[in-house]
């Protein structure tokens, strides 16, 4: 695991946005005249940018998923972003990389703006470089545009950066950038999505992950 640059998804890889970002969901489907009292049930809107999740989930034409987009953030902006939770053994995770002088960042589908201020109130972005997200207008959700954009900005050559993440967009965003990936399996892919993509590493733990990066520094 000798890269240089490291490269973290955020919901699912560092936090469990599950209660946030699910209420959320619950909040905007119930403005759009939708009742869903089961939280499980929208758990498959982690991972996925938001608009096209709500077209294929709930076939919403782009005009009626944008709705819905606006009415999640009005409700996650304030309190979804909070009720969140960072992975036990993240914290010593990014300590120990810092320590080993790699460059860490963050690069997700959710906005920017969100990702930073969820990387400030629970106290992990002292640990990375730079956060990328994407903007509120829905440019860079795509992870494959959104990885581009960071190895770009940053000048960073695939061959020494490493994505790790919990969903197929992961893999798929660092597969097309010409990146070695990593899955983790305590998020919310399965080991089927994941697999299928052919990652390079298969955590099923932090602690796995945690004695990869130590074993071979």
């Amino acid at each position: 695991m000798h890269y240089q640059n490291v490269l973290f998804d955020l919901d699912g890889t560092l936090t469990d946005p599950r209660e946030g970002i699910t209420r959320s969901i619950q909040f905007a489907l119930s403005k759009m005249g939708i009742e869903e009292p089961d939280l499980t049930q929208l758990e498959h809107f982690i991972g996925p940018p938001l608009l096209q999740a709500f077209m294929e989930f709930y076939a919403f034409t782009e005009a009626q998923a944008w709705e819905a987009v606006g009415y999640y953030r009005e409700r996650f902006a304030v309190t979804g972003l909070y009720e969140n939770q960072v992975f036990e053994g993240i914290a010593p995770l990014l300590e120990a990389l810092n320590e080993q002088g790699r460059n860490l960042f963050i690069a997700t589908s959710k906005p920017q703006i969100y990702a930073r201020e969820i990387a400030r109130h629970f106290d992990f972005g002292k640990h990375f470089k730079v956060i990328y997200g994407s903007e509120l207008d829905g440019t860079r959700t795509n992870k494959v545009e959104l990885i581009k954009h960071l190895m770009t900005q940053e000048g960073l050559d695939p061959a020494h950066a490493l994505m790790i993440g919990d969903r197929k967009h992961d893999l798929i965003g660092a597969r097309d950038n010409g990146m070695d990936a990593a899955a983790v399996g305590y998020g919310f892919g399965s080991f089927e999505e994941l697999n299928s993509f052919a990652p390079t590493y298969h955590f099923e733990t932090l602690a796995d992950m945690h004695r990869a990066f130590v074993a071979t520094a």
